[in-house]
């Protein structure tokens, strides 16, 4: 009963009641699930789960074109949430919704509710309404999030396409939309103009960990950054472990994150109670973790963003390890630019 849950998801009645009047019954190609306070406090005791980050899944309010109106619904949201976390704040917390792609409404109320609401970070769409997080254009916002040192949960929306007939989209389109909102905030320098932004990438950061030394070469590329640089700036990102604590996933999310970086994520109620269930038992039985290294991702690590939910903090690398993996990350990365530079 101590795990710390960055990514779990609420649905208001009356934001409900708003998306269904506006035609929209599914969020990633799944039909919206029922959801009320009473349901989220008994998810908690049957997962373990002693406190949840609370955030609002896609659409948010992108599906207002108007920026008074997602502005509008933007602050009803924070505002039923904020009063849901006051309530219970050991059992609740939550990321506020901005109303992007509106950059000057999104910063207005990311600096309300994080200063007056005090919430604990903000969700940010890797697309909104088909404008990607990190494009050109959004550094007001990021200023805002900047100079509070906030913590940004990123996470996917639809694709900006046609889905795919057969493929729901929150099977695969899903990850490739957080893939590629990464990708812009590091190809972009977001990560390094705005360092004390935290940003936690849902379900394990898409195709990042698996795709990050190829994505770092085609920016290197591009802007001819150092690509020791830019693979830290992957791996510095935060990742959760919604739908992704599996067999395949999760050694590799350990082996490419920095240490202390990965969080416990249910996806509730997007993710039905049995997957909760399934890739909870897949975070207990993995080899490749031992129990220290299990209460550092189900909960001390989200310490270290969260500390109001406890006084643990996670315990870093010893520094030998830590000079260890980053000496051999460059010696791989020095092999592999020489042989570019050669062509």
């Amino acid at each position: 009963m101590n795990r710390i849950d960055v990514h779990q998801h609420l649905i208001p009645p009356a934001y409900a009641e708003t998306l269904r009047a506006h035609g929209i019954t599914a969020a990633g190609g799944r039909e919206l699930p029922e959801w009320s306070p009473e349901a989220a406090r008994a998810l908690l005791t049957q997962a373990g789960i002693a406190s949840a980050v609370l955030s609002v899944s896609t659409p948010g309010a992108t599906f207002l074109p108007d920026p008074t109106e997602a502005a509008g619904l933007a602050r009803s949201l924070n505002d039923y949430t904020a009063a849901l976390a006051g309530a219970e704040p050991d059992r609740f917390g939550f990321f506020a919704t901005l109303a992007m792609p509106h950059v000057g409404a999104a910063a207005a109320e990311a600096r309300r509710a994080l200063d007056d609401l005090h919430a604990d970070g903000v969700v940010l769409l890797g697309n909104a309404a088909g404008t990607y997080l990190g494009e050109e254009g959004q550094d007001e916002l990021f200023r805002v999030l900047d100079e509070r040192s906030a913590v940004a949960f990123v996470h996917p929306a639809d694709l900006p396409a046609p889905a795919v007939p057969g493929v729901p989209p929150f099977a695969a389109d899903f990850l490739l939309d957080t893939t590629r909102a990464a990708f812009l905030l590091v190809r972009n320098d977001i990560r390094r103009r705005y360092p004390h932004i935290r940003f936690i990438l849902g379900h394990a950061g898409g195709f990042v960990p698996y795709a990050a030394h190829r994505m770092a070469l085609a920016i290197f590329n591009d802007t001819g950054r150092s690509p020791l640089d830019i693979l830290d700036d992957f791996a510095g990102f935060y990742f959760d472990t919604a739908l992704s604590a599996s067999a395949a996933t999760l050694p590799t999310l350990l082996a490419f994150a920095q240490p202390g970086h990965v969080l416990y994520g249910s996806d509730w109620p997007f993710a039905p109670e049995p997957a909760v269930h399934y890739f909870n038992a897949g975070l207990e039985t993995s080899p490749r973790c031992d129990d220290t290294m299990r209460r550092k991702i189900q909960r001390d690590n989200a310490l270290a963003l969260f500390p109001r939910f406890g006084d643990v903090a996670p315990a870093p690398e010893p520094p030998l390890l830590a000079r260890a993996r980053a000496s051999l990350r460059r010696r791989v990365f020095r092999s592999v630019t020489r042989a570019i530079a050669r062509r």
